[in-house]
């Protein structure tokens, strides 16, 4: 059976990623209510700490793992790396004189704490002496309704705050200036929507590369003649082909034949990922991130369904997060560049395979499992490949960064 892990980012005040809580289920199938908490915390010690490790999930940065009772009382914290994960104690441990003692010698491992959804009471007291991390969920408990809690918490020696579950930019602001160190939510993928803001001109040669090479029959010398228009985008490709990833015989002397030695596809590919991360200029680069990891998950999900839309579902999730970049309607940005239709559909949520495609992808990443069996449904797919793509398409991200970062 495979563990289902979905990560969602934190992020600090300057909007930069420093970690990711990682969320566990056994499957879609029995996420609730035959499959605990605890039991997904184990298997996800056993089938990803104990093979690869949970930093390949988390591009390297700090986990963030649930404990719930059994999970404490069975001390199974001590079978994670205290270096690499932060122990979030869920709100449905009690503070007991029992579970402090269990949660101080997790505290004298070197293990960094948190407590998540809190809600205060006097008993909490002695616990707070060993966290260094408090979660509030801003859904559940409004900002205006913590404000007292907060100050209190900001005079504590160590003590940092995370605001979770912030959705939009107004929350994010408002939570920072209450003094919060950290954020967790899909604020930063939500487009602020200023209307009068346009596609500047500096993104002018990458809009027309894509709209080149979004042409059934692509023609590599006047892609060449743009890439040669932007100096930065053809360092960027001469770059990927030099960097060691291709096994390259001859020496490359131009840019059309780095072009043709790429091929349609991955020109394609290239075009559109460097475009993307070009436009997001001034962006959370997580976002940029979270594009490239869904257009691979939604790619390799394509190609297992309908191999002839893998490289249109790729686009799609690519572009997904397209109005959170450019701070614009989806409905707006589409009319605006050369999209095909069937993914300019999909992006404006009108039902069709790409767009059902995405939804598994969304609700995935989101932990949603519910929502991702009903996903799974409409597209009648089963869901045990889904672990694997999204550990894939997160490696594949990884290296592509690398590659052309």
């Amino acid at each position: 059976m495979n563990v289902f892990v979905a990560r969602q980012a934190i992020f600090n005040r300057k909007k930069q990623v420093v970690a990711y809580e990682l969320l566990f289920r056994d499957g879609t199938s029995n996420s609730f209510p035959n499959v605990s908490d605890d039991a997904a915390t184990a298997k996800l010690i056993m089938d990803n700490q104990l093979n690869l490790g949970t930093r390949y999930l988390t591009s390297g940065k700090k986990a963030l793992i649930n404990i719930g009772p059994d999970s404490l009382t069975k001390e199974l914290a001590l079978f994670l790396p205290a270096d690499d994960v932060i122990l979030e104690l869920l709100e449905t441990i009690e503070p007991t004189v029992e579970n402090y003692e269990y949660v101080r010698g997790l505290f004298h491992n070197n293990y960094r704490l948190a407590l998540d959804d809190f809600e205060y009471t006097k008993e909490w007291e002695p616990f707070l002496k060993l966290v260094r991390l408090v979660k509030f969920d801003i859904m559940q408990n409004p900002l205006s309704s913590i404000e007292e809690l907060v100050d209190n918490f900001k005079q504590r020696k160590n003590m940092k705050l995370l605001a979770e579950k912030v959705e939009t930019e107004e929350e994010f602001i408002q939570a920072k200036s209450m003094g919060f160190h950290f954020f967790q939510g899909y604020f930063f993928a939500k487009p602020r929507v200023i209307e009068q803001r346009d596609i500047e001109s500096n993104y002018a040669v990458a809009m027309l590369i894509y709209a080149e090479v979004l042409k059934p029959h692509m023609n590599m010398s006047r892609v060449a003649e743009l890439f040669a228009q932007d100096t930065a985008l053809a360092y960027k490709l001469l770059r990927l082909l030099n960097s060691g990833v291709f096994p390259i015989k001859n020496k490359i002397e131009s840019l059309k034949q780095a072009l043709v030695y790429l091929g349609n596809e991955r020109t394609k590919k290239f075009v559109g990922l460097i475009m993307t991360a070009h436009i997001a200029e001034g962006k959370p680069t997580e976002l940029t991130r979270l594009s490239i990891v869904r257009s691979r998950f939604c790619e390799l999900i394509a190609k297992k369904l309908s191999p002839n839309i893998a490289g249109m579902s790729f686009l799609t999730g690519l572009f997904s997060l397209l109005d959170a970049i450019l701070d614009k309607p989806m409905n707006q940005v589409v009319t605006r560049l050369p999209f095909p239709e069937p993914l300019k559909e999909a992006l404006i949520g009108e039902p069709n395979s790409l767009y059902y495609i995405l939804n598994v992808v969304r609700a995935y990443e989101s932990g949603s499992w519910w929502q991702l069996q009903e996903a799974c449904t409409l597209i009648n797919m089963e869901d045990d490949c889904l672990p694997e793509f999204h550990a894939s398409a997160i490696s594949w991200a990884d290296m592509y960064k690398d590659r052309v970062g």
